[in-house]
Formats: C-alpha cells, sequence, structure tokens
C-alpha cells in the first residue's frame, strides 16, 4: 500500500474560502485517494462545509486556528500578528515534520515572509523562488522568478537556475533539462551586468544537470524549445501578468467577433469544439498556480 501523503492546507486563505478548498479537496480525491489533508482554520466553518459531502471526513483532519491573514494585508504586519493564523500554522507543520506538502490560496507576500521565517533553505541557496508551469507549443516550460525576489545578483540567478532544473526533472522524464535565460537579445552582449555574469556562470558549468542554451527573448517563451526559463522575480511577474491579459483579450475578442451576427454565430456551430479547446489552452486558470522552491 502506498504511504499517504500529509498536505497542510490553508483552509481559509484567499476569496471564497474555505468553499474552493474542499471542492478542490473533492477534485483531487476523484484522480487519487493516496492524500490525507490536514484542514488549518475555523473548526466550525470547515465541518459545516464538510458536512455536505461525508465521503471527506475520511481523508480530512481539521486543525482549530483562531486568525486568517487578510488578502490585502502587508506581509510584515502578517508576519508580526499571524501566529495564530491558518497560513502560519499549516507552513509551521512541515517544520514540525507533521505533513508533506503545504497549500494556500491566501496572500502571496505573507506566505513568502512566513516560509522564509519558518522553514530553512536548502544548503547553497540563499534566495527562494516561484516557479510555475507554463504553456508551450509542445507541452510546458518551468519560469521561475515569478516575483518572490526584486532584488538579485548573479548567483541568484544561478540557484534559480539549479532549482528550476531539479523541479522539471522531478516533473517531466528527462536528465538533462534545457535552460535559458530570459533577456532583450539572443546576442551576449545584450542585457545588464548581472545577466552577463549569469550567462558566463551557466555556460562555463562543469556539473551537467542542465543544458544552458544561452538566452531567450519574451515572444519565444511559448515556443517549447527550452525546458527552463530563468528570470528575476520583477520582470517574471510582469510577463507572466502580461500573458494572463493577452490571452484573456484574445479570447473575449474572439468570443464577441464571432457572435455580432447570424451569420458569425453560424460559423460557430461549426468551429465550437476546436475554440472550446483553444480557449482551454489559453485559460490562465490552468497555470495561475505556483511552487515556492
Amino acid at each position: 500500500m502506498t504511504k499517504q501523503v500529509k498536505i497542510a492546507i490553508d483552509a481559509m486563505g484567499g476569496e471564497n474560502s474555505p468553499k474552493k478548498i474542499i471542492d478542490g479537496i473533492n477534485i483531487s480525491l476523484k484522480s487519487s485517494e493516496e492524500n490525507l489533508f490536514y484542514l488549518y482554520g475555523d473548526e466550525k466553518i470547515l465541518k459545516e462545509e464538510l458536512s455536505k459531502n461525508k465521503k471527506l471526513l475520511n481523508f480530512c483532519e481539521i486543525i482549530n486556528t483562531k486568525d486568517v491573514i487578510l488578502d490585502d494585508e502587508s506581509p510584515l504586519t502578517a508576519a508580526k500578528r499571524g501566529k495564530d493564523s491558518s497560513m502560519w500554522k499549516s507552513i509551521e507543520s512541515l517544520k514540525e515534520k507533521k505533513t508533506d506538502i503545504c497549500l494556500s490560496a491566501g496572500n502571496t507576500g505573507a506566505l513568502l515572509v512566513i516560509s522564509r521565517l519558518l522553514l530553512n533553505t536548502i544548503e547553497g541557496i540563499n534566495k527562494p523562488a516561484l516557479a510555475a508551469l507554463w504553456p508551450n507549443k509542445n507541452s510546458t516550460s518551468v519560469v521561475l522568478d515569478l516575483g518572490a525576489n526584486i532584488d538579485y545578483d548573479e548567483k541568484n540567478l544561478t540557484e534559480f537556475a539549479c532549482m528550476g532544473s531539479a523541479l522539471y526533472k522531478s516533473l517531466f522524464e528527462t536528465n538533462l533539462p534545457k535552460i535559458a535565460l530570459l533577456n532583450v537579445g539572443l546576442e551576449e552582449t545584450k542585457g545588464n551586468e548581472k545577466l552577463k555574469k549569469t550567462y558566463n556562470i551557466l555556460k562555463n558549468n562543469n556539473v551537467k544537470n542542465f543544458d544552458f542554451t544561452g538566452y531567450i527573448e519574451g515572444n519565444h517563451i511559448m515556443d517549447g524549445d527550452v525546458d527552463v526559463i530563468v528570470t528575476d522575480g520583477f520582470t517574471g511577474n510582469v510577463a507572466l501578468k502580461t500573458a494572463e491579459g493577452t490571452a484573456k483579450f484574445v479570447v473575449d475578442s474572439l468570443k464577441k467577433s464571432l457572435t455580432e451576427n447570424i451569420f458569425s454565430k453560424l460559423s460557430l456551430i461549426f468551429s465550437y469544439f476546436s475554440l472550446k479547446k483553444f480557449k482551454s489552452q489559453l485559460d490562465p486558470r490552468k497555470y495561475n498556480g505556483a511552487i515556492f522552491l
């Protein structure tokens, strides 16, 4: 029998919680019943939500917490006053080795700060990073950092490359992921000094745990030629939000043009399934979860 994976969840974090948390658990159980969920939050509210689906009681344990970190709360304020919050307690369960994984749909800034306070980084890693799975023409790429670090140097970018490579290898069947640095051009002379120094470090990497392919420009992120794309948190977050906004604009514009008159509505009938697949590929909700490395 496979050992159950213990998952801590900040059940009160984010909009429409804990309902969306319970709905998510219900969906996951349709794929696998090998997980055990520890729900940190208001016991009364969680019991009421779980009572709507009795099956979930076999897979969930409630840990009552007194406080909730708000979405608009500053990370430092949340860290100072949030020691009794559902987010703090769920992250703390990792430190105490009670759980294997922690999930939250709440305040990202607070999550990063509290995680830094409670958890250690891997030896040799100075700064953590937010990584996401990004769709491309062939499959999926790992992109990082997406907002954990605004200040960075060449050492941090090198660390992101190592962590991104490790993540990609853990998710996909490859021993040598292709890695690229996001830049304003492909030539070695382009970019700021930090990028140039990182380029030289990765180019001369003697530990062959990834294949460094050089620079990549923003318009080629989705080509599928590389597996891991490395950048700083400011640039990565702007790129992510721009991609999400562009996807929404394209889908909304297409929907409007196909419902303008009777002829476009008729053409929509014949292309419905193709358009539905197209919309699904561009749906940001499928990709906007991030992994804190």
